[in-house]
């Protein structure tokens, strides 16, 4: 964080606000500036939230298992991976290390993903019914590479953590986070890209699929 915050604090210096990071009287205005912001038009959305989610995830390629309770996680996830014959072992989100993956004979390690791991298991900070969309915010207990870089991404979603516009993903971090992480990222489904041909490649800048687990 050192280097970001010497560049914000040289911006600040060149635009003559003072010291190296906003003072409470910023923080205020921009607060009163978010709070009178009006939203533009946004979709209604009617129905049960989780289904309306559940149905533009899988609308996506992503697909979708629904278990109650937190311990039924591992068994899942490792009925998933042996249902697709794909390795039992990767990573995991340090946050999530408390379930008993070993448990379900999963091999996953509480760290940042590499280049050989073939699976990474996240949680989310939040899910979009609208889109059918994961929001993932980076930090030391949830590393953005477990998400990005392995082949297959398996993502825990507590059915409480579903939202339904953008907007409000948004207004979650701002009163749960108090500042906006290094790094957040809009997961919709597996890669893909449409470059050649306009033929829907899935996997080509990231994972080939996207398995969501919701939870409750």
């Amino acid at each position: 964080m050192g280097s970001r915050e010497d560049i914000l604090a040289a911006i600040r210096r060149r635009q003559a606000r003072g010291g190296p990071s906003p003072s409470p009287a910023e923080r205020e205005q921009l607060q009163g500036y978010l709070r009178a912001h009006p939203r533009g038009p946004l979709p209604q959305i009617t129905g049960e939230l989780v289904v309306r989610f559940r149905t533009h995830a899988e609308a996506s390629a992503s697909t979708c298992e629904r278990v109650s309770a937190p311990e039924e996680v591992p068994p899942a996830v490792a009925r998933y991976l042996d249902s697709h014959r794909l390795p039992k072992s990767g990573c995991v989100w340090p946050r999530l290390a408390a379930l008993d993956w070993n448990a379900a004979g999963l091999a996953l390690e509480a760290r940042e993903a590499r280049g050989e791991d073939m699976v990474g298991v996240t949680g989310v900070f939040c899910a979009l019914a609208e889109t059918g969309t994961l929001a993932m915010v980076s930090g030391a207990d949830t590393p953005a590479s477990a998400s990005l870089l392995p082949e297959t991404h398996v993502a825990i979603v507590p059915v409480a953590r579903v939202v339904p516009h953008m907007e409000d993903a948004w207004d979650l971090m701002r009163a749960e986070l108090g500042q906006l992480p290094r790094a957040v990222n809009y997961i919709s489904g597996p890669s893909r890209t449409a470059d050649i041909e306009q033929s829907v490649v899935l996997g080509a800048h990231g994972p080939y699929r996207v398995h969501i687990i919701l939870v409750g």
